[in-house]
């Protein structure tokens, strides 16, 4: 491989086709012509000296050296990021940036962190991208983002975890359902009733089926629907119950009731996921300090559980004190 003929051009219009997975997208985002971005593409390949993507089923996919590659071309252009925001950190504040993605249910528990964040560090750019499991689990294989938010981790290589805050899972009516009236209710009465669930993958649902697994129980008659709001709605109209998110909740909600549903709730945590083997912005690391440092402020006792010193200080490779 010729290392002379490697620019940042080259590096950045190959990363954007990873990502994009096809070059028509990435020739949209670069403001550039298709053909120039095929040219570029070749000039990178011949610079290497081996196959870097393939064809597969309508989108380009990566050959091992071309994984090799987009792993190399983010640690040097992310380096480089740093080293800007260093500058700017040094002639104008702090500055940065770096991008969160998190499953769905995560949209009420995140702006509570966020909020603060920002305030404290204005010029702070957060992106953030929010999607069902399958669509954040898939970000992350691409290394889209530099973090990620689950209730259930994914079991992948290079994923390291960090637990901060409990996601309890309760059962709730409508204010005026007959369970709403009891002083307990049991598992086989909540589960007569039809319940409202989220499509299979969908991690509070996984986390249900696995919890009813465990208990031998099955749910009888049940209803899905594609958003936790639907499902909230829906049970205050007396449409079914639910078994959901304690966090799904407003602060006030007269038309719905938490069941006292004997073995819930359902112990989960949010959890921060990093990849052990991709560098971490400095804005990234000052937001997990951050968090670290004032969550208790920002989130009712309860439902605190900080364990991101196990995150702060394990990995040599990204050292996240800096």
């Amino acid at each position: 491989m010729n290392i002379r003929h490697l620019t940042f051009r080259l590096l950045q219009v190959y990363v954007t086709v990873v990502r994009c997975g096809s070059i028509s997208e990435a020739a949209r985002q670069l403001h550039l012509t298709q053909p120039t971005v095929s040219q570029q593409l070749k000039r990178l390949r011949e610079a290497v000296g081996s196959p870097l993507l393939e064809q597969h089923s309508q989108r380009l996919t990566m050959t091992a050296t071309g994984q090799a590659l987009y792993q190399a071309s983010r640690d040097v252009l992310g380096r480089f990021d740093d080293f800007a925001d260093q500058l700017s950190d040094l002639q104008h504040g702090s500055k940065g940036r770096f991008s969160i993605a998190l499953v769905n249910t995560a949209q009420y528990v995140l702006p509570r962190l966020l909020g603060p964040f920002s305030q404290a560090f204005p010029d702070v750019d957060v992106t953030v991208h929010i999607g069902n499991r399958r669509q954040v689990l898939a970000r992350f294989e691409r290394q889209e983002d530099d973090l990620y938010v689950f209730s259930h981790p994914p079991a992948l290589a290079h994923a390291v975890a960090s637990r901060f805050m409990r996601n309890p899972l309760v059962a709730i009516a409508a204010a005026d359902h007959s369970l709403a009236q009891q002083a307990t209710v049991t598992m086989e009465q909540l589960l007569s009733e039809r319940l409202l669930l989220r499509e299979p993958g969908s991690a509070t649902r996984m986390l249900l089926d696995s919890w009813l697994q465990e208990h031998g129980l099955t749910m009888q008659k049940t209803l899905q629907m594609a958003s936790n709001e639907a499902i909230r709605v829906s049970v205050a109209a007396n449409m079914g119950v639910a078994v959901l998110s304690e966090h799904v909740l407003p602060n006030e909600h007269p038309d719905l009731v938490v069941l006292p549903v004997q073995g819930l709730p359902i112990e989960s945590h949010w959890q921060f996921i990093v990849r052990n083997d991709q560098r971490l912005p400095q804005s990234a690391q000052r937001f997990l300090h951050y968090v670290h440092d004032h969550l208790t402020q920002w989130i009712e006792p309860r439902f605190a559980c900080n364990e991101l010193d196990t995150l702060l200080n394990a990995y040599p490779t990204f050292p996240l004190r800096g």
